[in-house]
């Protein structure tokens, strides 16, 4: 940990290649200013990130990095953290990455409670793939590949991470650049699963959730006095579908993150040499 650090100490020399106007720009900027403030640097830190728009970002940000496959960033991320207890994780993705294929993954990370930072990028639309719709897209919105729109209801992300268990549930947008670093500082500092979606418009694809509509929509809950350590209220709030919530909406301050709860606090990356003794006794009994 060092206090000399500084969010532009994450910057890559690599420039972004999304879209200009994109809202995973103002996404990244908060996560590297909120690893900063929280005293972590390139060093110490771990960034893995899946498929879609978000899944190079670990090029962007200067520090360990690995851009994995479709819906499969927690699972990387998690070994990491059981690996190396001491350095700071943090998993990007997007809705279709996350909540679709990586759907079965999200809910195990949430109820293990593996003490890392999981944030999405949620523009509501598969982005990458020129347009279709996503998980979290309204149930009327129309793309080349659904003329009628998905006729589905969208994916509540927050319910689902109650439902499974969360000890920390938050929302944010990538425009209002000073509370989404804070709420992503949040959920870093907090002991056990961080889980941040963002509001992250894709100017290209999405004519519907766009800035103006989030800014016109949202409702910051730090504002409105909501209390996240209510479990009733955040479930109230979580599953109000007429309102679009900033905050952090719902977190346990008894959390315990799933390697103390284990017992995991020791480097675990180094494998030494030769078989562990007694292994092959045990291959032998069952083979």
């Amino acid at each position: 940990m060092s206090s000399d650090v500084r969010f532009t100490d994450f910057k890559s020399d690599k420039q972004p290649t999304w879209c200009p106007g994109c809202g995973d720009f103002g996404t990244m900027n908060g996560m590297m200013k909120a690893l900063a403030n929280t005293g972590n640097d390139p060093d110490n830190t771990f960034v893995v990130a899946g498929i879609g728009c978000s899944g190079k970002i670990g090029t962007y940000m200067h520090s360990y990095a690995l851009h994995g496959v479709h819906g499969r960033a927690l699972p990387v991320g998690t070994g990491v953290k059981m690996a190396r207890p001491d350095i700071e994780v943090m998993v990007a993705g997007g809705d279709g990455d996350g909540y679709s294929i990586g759907a079965g993954h999200f809910v195990h990370a949430v109820r293990r409670n593996v003490d890392m930072t999981y944030v999405v990028m949620d523009n509501r639309i598969y982005g990458l793939t020129k347009g279709q719709a996503s998980p979290t897209s309204r149930s009327d919105f129309e793309t080349s590949t659904t003329p009628e729109g998905p006729k589905q209801p969208p994916v509540n992300p927050l319910a689902l991470a109650l439902a499974s268990g969360a000890s920390f549930i938050a929302q944010s947008f990538s425009s209002d650049a000073m509370r989404h670093a804070e709420i992503v500082q949040e959920a870093i500092e907090h002991d056990g699963f961080g889980f941040v979606n963002v509001f992250s418009p894709c100017v290209t694809f999405n004519d519907v959730d766009t800035y103006d509509y989030f800014r016109d929509s949202l409702v910051d809950l730090e504002e409105e006095g909501h209390d996240p350590t209510d479990y009733e209220a955040a479930k109230e709030v979580i599953l109000d579908s007429d309102k679009e919530y900033q905050g952090v909406l719902y977190q346990d301050e008894n959390s315990v993150p799933y390697h103390e709860q284990h017992g995991v606090t020791e480097d675990m990356s180094e494998i030494p040499d030769g078989a562990p003794e007694d292994a092959m006794d045990l291959v032998r009994e069952f083979y």
